[in-house]
C-alpha cells in the first residue's frame, strides 16, 4: 500500500513540474472564455486565453509557446 501511495505522489510531483514548464514564457496569468452564441447562430465553447500585456510572444498561439489547457503548440508569429 505504501509503494502505491509513493508512486501516486511521484508521479503528481512530476506531473506538476512539467505543467509549470509549458510555455517557454508563456503568460501564466490566464482568463477563463465564456461560451457564446455568435450573431449567425453558432455555438462558440468557452476557452482559456492568456491576459492582455504589452506583448504578444507570451501568448499560447505565439511559436515557441505550449497552450498548458489543451497542449497544442502555438504556431503564429507575433506582429510586434
Amino acid at each position: 500500500m505504501k509503494g502505491i501511495v509513493l508512486v501516486g505522489a511521484t508521479i503528481l510531483a512530476l506531473t506538476s513540474a512539467a505543467h509549470a514548464q509549458y510555455g517557454y514564457g508563456s503568460n501564466s496569468r490566464s482568463h477563463s472564455v465564456s461560451p457564446y452564441v455568435n450573431s449567425h447562430g453558432t455555438y462558440v465553447p468557452g476557452s482559456h486565453a492568456t491576459n492582455p500585456n504589452s506583448t504578444q510572444s507570451d501568448n499560447y498561439t505565439t511559436r515557441g509557446n505550449v497552450n498548458p489547457y489543451t497542449g497544442e503548440i502555438g504556431t503564429r508569429t507575433p506582429r510586434y
